[in-house]
């Protein structure tokens, strides 16, 4: 991947809480002894203190979906069949992506398809000289409908091999399904249908749909500038990424052309990001290896999609100049049945969308600067005639965007301090009390490279991803949960030298914390020149 000017220098040389990547069980990986001084030619392998997928203790049944080797931009292709002994209606599926690499290799995407739904997207660790090994884990139950049924299966992390990139990419995707079995083991609660959309933006689904549901695993990536999209500036501005409108971002999607949804991007950060891989050899960023879909809750225009005939939807980013490349925005739909009916009729009944703020200001001086303001509301509802009565939607969200950037001439210095916030209430009202199911989440970024004496470049970052969610039914709470993944690290190197002449050190950190009615979960990781120092659970 690119990197611009300070953010390059080292050119020519990441729904709901619940993976974990790593080599180990909480506090295996301990350090027994100091840290070096420096980095060498090895360090601990890849680890974050995320909590691991629950699962019941019921009988379990082990599919390996693809296994493969990348060492260029070829696709594995095979082939996935169901489990035999573990039944077709599971209590728990969980995917696991086990990787291994050695030599000398970029941060490279990837994505995992079975039955061309997209059930993983994801990026690499760099390695070390002698390899690394890492491992991730995601809870993939909703695409249930997909797995009961023989499926093409289709992996790809683009690599490049050659004299100086020499690692290569060996991985293992496996599907652990376990069997649904008494009270504290039922079949999960999943949509009868994982869609995806024919021909690149046309979507039938089934007329009895009473909840219609699209997640896109949006990614800026690729390269160029879209990859550091929260750093660019206005065309005026003197610096390496520059798009019209600056860094607010916003992924829309639409149905038959009318805005059916708005979502803010998470700003993710891959192994090689901020210039300094040193940040990141132990501890990735929060969802660079497992990145997750934003969700559009689509079912008050199910009135309209159920009329059996195809509808076009699209994604889109905007900010980004028309025809520039750089996003990836992969659409699964997901869908509920009403089971009492052939045919559930309805209509949109309300559409407000609120008009756009992008507001960059850019000011010059030996140190610019660019503030940015950024956001928008959409409000829409819609009434469904079910077996069960009318029920209606009313989908309410919300987006906002400050950041202030600044950096000096041949960007030495170049910091940028943004908080991104997406809060989303779904009410449904039929019989009985109405519910809301609300979900406010706040992405932090703090950071600063500078480039000083002697080329040594030094990163100091922090990192944040919060969530609150909560379902309430007639205004009283009945569940919740608060999750908070914290990073922070600082790393400093030579830049413009062999790997063996950066002296590079460098600490991370990262705390991840649950709570909620189902419990408590709190783990804090820290490491010291790719050991690790601290691996603590606290709840």
């Amino acid at each position: 991947m690119r990197r611009p000017k300070v953010m390059c220098a080292l050119a020519g040389l990441a729904l709901a809480a619940g993976s974990v990547f790593g080599a180990g069980p909480a506090g295996a990986a301990t350090a027994t002894g100091e840290p070096p001084a420096e980095f060498g030619q090895d360090w601990h392998d890849p680890v974050t203190a995320a909590p691991p997928v629950a699962t019941p203790g019921t009988r379990s049944c082990r599919v390996t979906v693809a296994e493969a080797q990348f060492r260029d931009f070829t696709p594995y292709r095979g082939g996935y069949a169901p489990p035999k002994g573990c039944g077709d209606r599971w209590s728990k599926v969980v995917l696991r992506l086990e990787g291994k690499v050695a030599g000398r290799q970029y941060d490279r995407l990837g994505h995992l398809h079975i039955g061309g739904v997209e059930v993983l997207r994801t990026s690499t660790p760099q390695p070390s000289p002698e390899g690394i090994t890492w491992s991730v884990e995601k809870d993939v139950t909703r695409y249930s409908d997909t797995l009961r049924r023989e499926q093409p299966v289709e992996m790809l992390i683009g690599n490049v091999v050659n004299e100086t990139y020499t690692g290569v990419i060996d991985v293992r995707a496996t599907l652990t399904f376990y069997a649904a079995g008494g009270p504290t083991a039922p079949a999960a609660t999943v949509p009868d249908r994982v869609l995806t959309l024919d021909g690149g933006n046309s979507l039938t689904t089934p007329r009895n749909s009473e909840r219609i549901v699209a997640e896109v695993y949006a990614t800026g990536s690729g390269g160029g500038c879209e990859e550091y999209w929260y750093l660019s500036v206005p065309e005026e501005a003197p610096y390496s990424c520059r798009t019209p409108d600056g860094p607010y971002r916003e992924v829309q999607i639409k149905v038959d052309g009318q805005l059916a949804g708005i979502a803010a991007p998470f700003p993710t950060v891959w192994t090689g990001g901020w210039s300094n891989p040193f940040l990141w050899y132990v501890i990735p960023g929060p969802r660079a290896f497992d990145v997750k879909p934003v969700q559009y809750d689509l079912t008050p225009f199910a009135g309209r999609l159920n009329d059996g005939r195809p509808h076009r939807v699209e994604v889109s980013v905007t900010g980004v100049p028309e025809g520039q490349t750089g996003w990836s925005t992969p659409v699964n739909v997901l869908v509920w049945q009403d089971k009492g009916r052939e045919v559930v009729t309805g209509a949109l009944t309300r559409h407000d969308d609120g008009t756009p703020v992008n507001s960059p200001v850019y000011t010059a001086g030996s140190e610019h600067r660019l503030d940015t303001r950024g956001g928008h509301r959409l409000t829409f509802s819609g009434h469904l005639n079910t077996s069960h009565g009318r029920v209606v939607t009313t989908v309410d969200r919300t987006l906002a965007h400050t950041s202030v950037h600044r950096w000096t001439d041949g960007e030495n210095l170049d910091a940028l301090r943004g908080t991104w916030t997406d809060n989303e209430t779904v009410t449904t009202d039929g019989r009985g009390p109405a519910t809301a199911v609300r979900a406010h989440r706040t992405y932090t970024m703090d950071g600063t490279t500078t480039l000083g004496a002697g080329d040594r470049l030094r990163t100091v970052l922090a990192l944040g991803d919060r969530a609150y969610t909560a379902t309430e039914r007639g205004g009283k709470r009945m569940s919740w949960s608060r999750s908070d993944d914290a990073y922070e690290g600082d790393a400093t190197y030579t830049a413009n030298v062999p790997r063996d002449q950066r002296h590079a050190v460098g600490t991370s950190s990262e705390r991840f914390r649950l709570s909620g009615t189902a419990g408590c979960y709190d783990r804090s990781l820290r490491t010291a020149q790719g050991t690790i120092t601290e691996d603590r659970l606290r709840c």
